[in-house]
């Protein structure tokens, strides 16, 4: 697939999808965003896809948030509502992508920028990243992207960004829990591979019914968690994928799985 401000690459199991504005430090203008849920509609639709990687080109910035001179504020209250709404359907479009996704952080993750990793799955960051949600500084707030944000920063850390719009280093990020990884940024490209690789070799069938039940967990109580995660339990062990596994493991084998 080719796209005027995104780049998208398959092979080895792998989409990688590069924001391709380094000129604009890869801000989310209204193309960009339509390019990213395109793509990220192809990489859920390809069975060849086990691992999907969101990363920015450039070594300034990963995504420095809305392109406030390209049509994320655009005259008149309705076209910009909803050159706005994409953005909030492509963090719904990650969240249901049915596959895990990793965001590769080179540079800074910046308001929608920063939401856009965090709804990936998994963070892995260069040491020189920086994260943090500036609007305030414009007399704006992050409406959208705190769904995302609050369900991955602690509180009191999420609103000591949101209220001050001062940036936090990948190693603060860590300590916080929404980095999994920090490190040189020579060695990006490597740990990012690796640790997908590691996510890669399981059976996408269960990867994507295990994603499913973590999420649905997350917004249930804890009664009705208990008792949905045994169902889908009953689910798993049905799959073939879990036979095969279970086959696999007793007969001292690599597993062949079938995504199913």
């Amino acid at each position: 697939m080719e796209f005027q401000s995104l780049i998208y690459q398959t092979g080895g199991g792998r989409a990688v999808l590069t924001l391709n504005r380094p000129q604009r430090r890869n801000a989310l203008s209204p193309e960009l965003v339509s390019e990213l849920t395109a793509a990220l509609t192809a990489a859920r639709d390809d069975e060849s896809v086990r691992v999907v990687i969101i990363t920015g080109a450039g070594d300034r910035a990963f995504c420095a948030g809305g392109d406030l001179a390209g049509g994320m504020m655009a005259p008149g209250v309705l076209p910009a509502h909803w050159a706005r709404a994409g953005f909030g359907e492509l963090l719904k479009l990650l969240r249901d992508l049915g596959k895990p996704s990793i965001a590769k952080v080179q540079g800074d993750a910046l308001g929608g920028g920063f939401g856009l990793a965090l709804a990936c799955d998994l963070v892995v960051a260069a040491e020189e990243a920086r994260f943090g949600t500036p609007e305030i500084r414009l007399g704006l707030f992050p409406h959208v992207i705190l769904s995302v944000l609050q369900r991955n920063v602690p509180r009191k850390a999420l609103l000591e960004m949101v209220l001050t719009g001062d940036k936090i280093s990948a190693a603060q990020g860590k300590e916080h829990g929404f980095v999994n990884r920090v490190v040189p940024r020579a060695d990006l490209d490597a740990a990012t591979e690796e640790l997908a690789a590691s996510i890669a070799r399981h059976s996408p069938a269960i990867l994507r019914l295990g994603r499913e039940v973590f999420f649905t967990l997350s917004e249930l109580d804890f009664d009705r968690a208990i008792t949905h995660a045994n169902a889908l339990l009953s689910l798993n062990t049905l799959a073939e994928d879990t036979a095969e596994g279970v086959a696999a493991f007793l007969g001292k084998r690599p597993p062949e799985w079938k995504g199913r």
